[in-house]
């Protein structure tokens, strides 16, 4: 088979546990024949309350695994924690892997919000990090931005959400959304992908004149530009896409408009993929995995003649974690039954 690599999933996607899987379902509504496998490293969870060189060493060590199992073609980083932290590095020590993060949705914000006045509701690492003031200063400096870290918050919807009555939910996110209708803001960011999961209560609890933010959207068109390039990205960015959905008062939405095309600033997004997306080749990224698979001599279960475990050749956007204690495993089968997505259990 010589050096060609037989890629056996078109995307992974990490994150500290259930936060990202949002952001694999909207790649998937734009390109349903992507594979793709998704991992919560929740050995590391909360990854929000880690020092910078904690985030970077478990981030390092899990795709490293990640790439030795299932060989993406490219990598969805769907952690704003990881994102704004370990980026660079982490490009720099995967050159080969195309890789797209995710950071907070601060540009789109800035053009949604009317009265200047946004709120950013992530972790603790995530706000307290410079890169958020680079990206405020940069995209939002005619704005006041109010920022929230909410660790509470975001061990509810890891440990609990899946399972809890709509009460509980309800009362889970009006600590954060009083945080900020108290301070005027008409926008709200959601800086941590945990938070995607309860979008729609959040928006509920705000009311109709605000609007919150995230970045599936934006995300999602990146990681596809990605693959759909062959991998191949100028410098060593592939870019952030900082733009996403707006989910109003009760149903989300997209911004017309650039809104899924904008960019998150600094060094996360200086680059751009090079050549067409998968539309624009004639190809779905699928197809693109599928030539590679043809050049080793393989098919998607084989490799080297030696047939991979289940969770090295994992089903469509199966979710796998690195710990899971019995009762978060109740939590974890039932999210899968509700998103009707595989569970592959332990990594």
């Amino acid at each position: 088979m010589g050096n060609v690599l037989c890629v056996m999933v078109d995307f992974a996607f990490l994150d500290s546990g259930t936060g990202g899987i949002p952001y694999m379902l909207a790649l998937k509504e734009k390109q349903k024949a992507a594979r793709c496998v998704y991992l919560g490293d929740t050995a590391h969870f909360p990854y929000g309350e880690k020092t910078p060189e904690e985030v970077s060493a478990a981030a390092s060590s899990v795709i490293r695994m990640m790439v030795e199992r299932w060989q993406p073609r490219a990598l969805v980083i769907a952690c704003n924690t990881i994102s704004v932290t370990a980026l660079d590095s982490l490009r720099a020590q995967f050159p080969t892997l195309p890789i797209v993060g995710t950071v907070p949705a601060i540009r789109l914000a800035a053009r949604v919000t009317k009265n200047k006045r946004i709120g950013l509701l992530a972790t603790n690492a995530t706000v307290n990090h410079p890169y958020c003031a680079r990206l405020i200063a940069d995209y939002a400096s005619d704005c006041e931005v109010f920022s929230r870290g909410d660790p509470d918050l975001v061990a509810f919807i890891e440990q609990k959400f899946f399972t809890a009555s709509d009460a509980e939910k309800y009362d889970a996110v009006r600590p954060a959304v009083s945080f900020f209708t108290e301070r005027g803001c008409d926008t709200i960011i959601l800086g941590c992908t945990h938070f995607t999961h309860i979008a729609r209560e959040i928006a509920a609890v705000a009311g109709s004149g605000v609007s919150v933010i995230d970045s599936r959207d934006g995300v999602a068109n990146q990681a596809l530009k990605v693959a759909g390039a062959g991998g191949s990205v100028a410098g060593n960015a592939a870019g952030t896409v900082a733009a996403g959905s707006v989910a109003g008062s009760a149903a989300a939405g997209s911004v017309p408009g650039d809104a899924a095309a904008g960019t998150g600033g600094g060094s996360a997004t200086e680059g751009a993929a090079v050549g067409a997306g998968p539309a624009a080749c004639g190809a779905t990224a699928s197809a693109a995995v599928g030539a590679a698979l043809a050049a080793c001599g393989a098919t998607a279960g084989e490799t080297d003649g030696v047939a991979p475990t289940a969770a090295e050749n994992p089903a469509d956007m199966s979710f796998f974690v690195t710990a899971c204690s019995s009762r978060q495993r109740t939590e974890y089968e039932t999210l899968c039954q509700n998103l009707h997505i595989p569970f592959g259990g332990l990594v």
